[in-house]
This record gives structure tokens, C-alpha cells and sequence, in this order.
């Protein structure tokens, strides 16, 4: 089965407000996968469309067919370094604030139809 696949590394979303996304579109149909990406309303519901249109794309230079025809095969989040910040408290005391990051993958394959005898 031949595939395609794009990867977004370091983005600005955490790992674990990605993952419910990312669940929802894997082993759908693409058109089906980006019409429930976009009504969506989260921020990483947009971050993943426009990962998913670049896997198609990508599945379209290597000549895989048409994006019709194509499944969401694997989509996957992992962790990305973590930013750690300060922020100032009363009585001149800190608190950590750790701004978490992802890096998500999305890899696209041809269907393959089958068809039934009858």
C-alpha cells in the first residue's frame, strides 16, 4: 500500500487538546475526515486541516490518485519540548507556567476498493 505523509513539528498546541482531534479524523475517508476538521471548534481541529491538506498534496506529487480516494491511515501526537515560564505572584513569589508543545503526523494511503461478486 503506497502512503504519504506529512509531519508538523513544534507546534504551539498541547499534546493532549491534539490528541481528541487527531483521534476523530484517523481511518476516515479524506474528504469526509476534512469536512468534520472543519466544523470543529477547536484550535487544533484548523492546525490539523492544514496538516492533512499537506499529506494529500504530498500523496499527489508521488502520483497515489486522487484525494477522493484516500484514507487517513495513521494520524499520531506526540510530545514536544516543553517551554517553561514565570509568572509573578503576590507577596514576590513565582509560579511555573509550562506552555506545551506537539508534534503530529498525519500519513495518508490509496484506498484500495474491493469489489464484491455476487
Amino acid at each position: 500500500m503506497s502512503q504519504a505523509h506529512a509531519i508538523l513539528r513544534f507546534v504551539r498546541v498541547a499534546p493532549r487538546k491534539a490528541k481528541p482531534v487527531i483521534d476523530m479524523i484517523r481511518g476516515q475517508q479524506v474528504p469526509m475526515a476534512l469536512a468534520m476538521l472543519k466544523h470543529t471548534p477547536r484550535h487544533a481541529a484548523r492546525v490539523v486541516e492544514k496538516l492533512l491538506r499537506s499529506a494529500v498534496a504530498n500523496a499527489e506529487l508521488k502520483e497515489l490518485g486522487d484525494s477522493e480516494s484516500m484514507v487517513v491511515s495513521k494520524a499520531f501526537v506526540n510530545c514536544g519540548p516543553t517551554y517553561k515560564r514565570v509568572r509573578a505572584r503576590s507577596m514576590g513569589r513565582a509560579n511555573a507556567i509550562q506552555k506545551r508543545t506537539s508534534h503530529i503526523t498525519v500519513v495518508v494511503a490509496a484506498s484500495e476498493r474491493r469489489h464484491q461478486t455476487k
